[in-house]
């Protein structure tokens, strides 16, 4: 048997960083202020931005930048290998980036499967994001559709 244990490995942070364990953070970077919950996972090559919470329960896989100040609910997930073969794809070269903007706010029990939320933007919970958001607005639904501008 091979156990992996979970926990904070090599990660980025300043004193000014919470983390509620327990939690599965690796080769990642969290700037001041940022908060994570317990039973957060954070992949690596992520980047937290200063003030972001992310809330339990949420999965943040490889390449996953947030700007300052975001909200991530409970139990998001974010995807990158998009399955477009039609099998797991081991490259992660070929993974997509996934970039949010400043004071983006994601509903609990949302999906992100896309390259880009632009700031300001608000994403209702349970919402699966699968095309670029790239105006401020209330987005929600399967799939993600913008119900109102802000």
């Amino acid at each position: 048997m091979k156990i992996l244990k979970s926990g904070i490995r090599n990660v980025t942070a300043s004193d000014k960083v919470t983390v509620c364990e327990p939690v599965n953070l690796y080769e990642c970077t969290l700037h001041d202020d940022a908060f994570v919950g317990p039973f957060v996972e954070i992949q690596r090559h992520c980047v937290i931005g200063a003030g972001t919470r992310i809330q339990s329960h949420s999965f943040l896989c490889e390449k996953v930048t947030t700007g300052k100040n975001c909200f991530i609910g409970h139990n998001v997930t974010f995807a990158n290998d998009l399955f477009r073969s039609g099998k797991l794809n081991p490259d992660p070269e070929s993974w997509i980036s996934i970039h949010l903007g400043d004071n983006v706010i994601v509903g609990s029990g949302s999906t992100i499967l896309t390259e880009f939320i632009c700031s300001g933007a608000v994403i209702g919970a349970g919402s699966v994001v699968t095309k670029d958001i790239l105006k401020p607005g209330i987005y929600a639904g399967n799939p993600a559709r913008l119900l109102r501008e802000i």
